[in-house]
């Protein structure tokens, strides 16, 4: 905006002193300052309001008045509230400097003119970067990208001061501000925390943005119109949808970017919304390019997995890997090891294909950084088969700690499940499931058949387990761990009942710690030194326990069979 426009509003009451050639003058910003020597906070093009509480004799007007003019200030606007009147050497120091001097009447408040400042200068601001934006869209649609997301992320920062990240649904940073000043990147911690609110918001059908406060006790959601929750310590963010219009919710919602701003957007005029809901347009047209680069990648998984169901020779197998090796692991040098991972997504009701959905999600899923090492890895291959989802994960036959953090043993499920259980488990509270598998990785195409039906097994562990996202590996199915969760639930209730209840109500009773000590007991092997140490007891005390043990629930733990009983029915408990 310019100064003149500051004279046509007549709400402010603002009257001119001097500077009546300088009323073109650009006005960037507003600063509200008492300081003597306010330049460490200028940078030009401010309209400066003063109280002049910083003068105290008429030689500090000089001062002042050559500081604004050498830190490149728009203008100066003085209160008459302090002195009752502006003075004769303050004007006369902005007509040698040529600063436009403006006097605030008392009954003005400086909080008004700075929010008529700031919402004009906002709005202009916002008008150059929509078109902007608009430009870049269209340059986007109509060839390649330039810059991708970082490009638009940068005009916001420094067009409209406004920190914002491109994230994925487990919070994964997929693009930010490339600019020296924007800050650090978004720790990882506070990307999974972002992404859970988004996920939770958003099954609610509500259209964004979603605002929430992140404090470091947790996350408070605000509902649309109240004002901002920003407290000690806390920041809030307003997240934005970046998704596929006109489907189903539930095909998107765990794969669906979002943006996530580092403001209120409660109070934002429309225009800055519009510009906004513009800026996930323009990432959404980057997401379909990556999407598109994907297809090749999924063409070979389907193959291969199709060539796997039917049976085919491993040298045909073999030869259809050699192809895809390449495409995945450019310039390897070596036929790589395979690992499998199976998805499946389940939503209540049914309605909605499963495979589909766990594609895309394990798409989004097995680049993020956690999974194979510090980086984010975009070279697996995801195909679908009715309403699961199968991964086809490439391991460098020789890996190289060095690199990218990749182990021999490849992908294990809890890594996995740290990084997505969090947030998705928000999206999918109240009316769905995820339940993942993870093979081990073998070395040749003979290996890929096991392989998969390894994953799907390690998959059926998990969905016999409680909660909404669930994963095993491998190393589960050869324990006990991958028969338990087969027992049906009226077999696991009768049997740790009968075992276990005595002892419980003893417990309560008497307060005899009874089923701490079996379970030390066992955990010590039998062994009545190690586990008197371990419980801080005497040998004879504890001989005492387990003999109550034994006479309450008639069995005898000098017996594999008896101890074997006991530790599945603590296992099931």
């Amino acid at each position: 905006m310019r100064l003149r426009a500051l004279l046509d509003t007549h709400s402010l009451g603002l009257r001119l002193l001097g500077g009546e050639d300088e009323l073109d003058r650009t006005v960037r910003g507003v600063m509200t300052t008492d300081l003597r020597d306010p330049s460490r906070y200028l940078s030009g093009g401010e309209l400066v309001l003063t109280g002049l509480a910083w003068r105290r004799e008429p030689e500090d007007s000089e001062r002042f008045v050559r500081i604004l003019a050498a830190a490149g200030v728009a203008g100066l606007a003085a209160g008459e509230a302090e002195l009752g009147a502006i003075p004769d050497d303050l004007v006369q120091a902005c007509r040698r400097h040529r600063l436009p001097l403006f006097s605030v009447v008392e009954d003005v408040s400086f909080a008004s003119i700075t929010e008529h400042v700031v919402r004009q200068v906002s709005s202009e601001r916002a008008g150059d970067l929509a078109a902007v934006v608009d430009r870049h869209r269209r340059l986007m649609t109509s060839g390649p990208a330039g810059g991708g997301p970082e490009v638009v992320l940068d005009l916001l920062g420094s067009d409209l001061d406004l920190r914002a990240w491109v994230l994925s649904p487990t919070g994964r940073q997929i693009a930010g501000s490339t600019l020296a000043d924007s800050g650090p990147e978004l720790p990882a911690e506070l990307g999974a925390r972002l992404a859970g609110e988004h996920l939770a918001a958003a099954r609610t059908g509500r259209r964004g943005p979603h605002r929430v406060t992140i404090e470091g006790g947790g996350a408070q959601r605000l509902d649309e119109g109240r004002g901002s929750g920003d407290g000690p310590g806390g920041a809030t963010y307003s997240l934005f949808p970046i998704r596929y219009e006109g489907r189903d919710l539930r095909q998107t919602l765990l794969s669906d970017w979002l943006l996530a701003v580092e403001a209120d957007a409660g109070d934002w005029p429309e225009e800055r919304l519009d510009l906004l809901h513009g800026v996930t347009q323009l990432i959404a047209v980057e997401r379909d390019r990556r999407d598109a680069a994907r297809t090749v990648r999924r063409r070979l998984a389907q193959e291969v997995l199709e060539l796997v169901q039917t049976g085919a020779p491993p040298a045909e197998i073999a030869a259809r890997l050699r192809v895809a090796a390449p495409v995945l692991l450019p310039g390897l040098g070596t036929a790589p090891h395979w690992q499998i991972v199976v998805a499946r997504v389940e939503w209540e009701g049914g309605d909605v294909p499963g495979g589909p959905v766990a594609q895309s999600l394990l798409e989004e899923v097995l680049v993020d950084p956690g999974t194979f090492g510090p980086e984010p890895s975009d070279r697996i291959a995801v195909a679908h088969t009715g309403d699961e989802a199968v991964a086809l994960v490439p391991l460098p036959a020789v890996p190289d700690e060095s690199t990218d953090g990749t182990s021999a043993d490849g992908l294990h499920a809890d890594a996995l499940l740290r990084v997505v259980q969090d947030p998705l488990s928000r999206g999918l509270d109240g009316d769905g499931r995820l339940t993942i598998g993870v093979s081990a990785s073998v070395h040749s195409a003979e290996g890929l058949r096991g392989a998969l039906e390894e994953a799907r097994h390690a998959r059926r562990v998990a969905a016999a387990r409680p909660g909404r996202v669930c994963a095993a590996g491998h190393e589960e199915l050869a324990s006990h761990v991958l028969l338990l969760p087969f027992v049906p639930d009226d077999v696991r209730r009768a049997f740790t009942a009968r075992l276990l209840d005595p002892l419980r109500d003893y417990d309560r009773r008497h307060r005899a710690e009874l089923i701490p000590t079996l379970e030390a007991f066992l955990d010590c092997d039998g062994s009545w030194t190690r586990c008197a140490t371990r419980l801080h007891l005497h040998v004879n005390t504890l001989r005492y326990r387990v003999g109550r043990i034994e006479q309450l629930t008639g069995r005898d733990l000098s017996r594999l069979e008896d101890k074997l009983d006991f530790f599945l029915a603590l296992r099931m408990s």
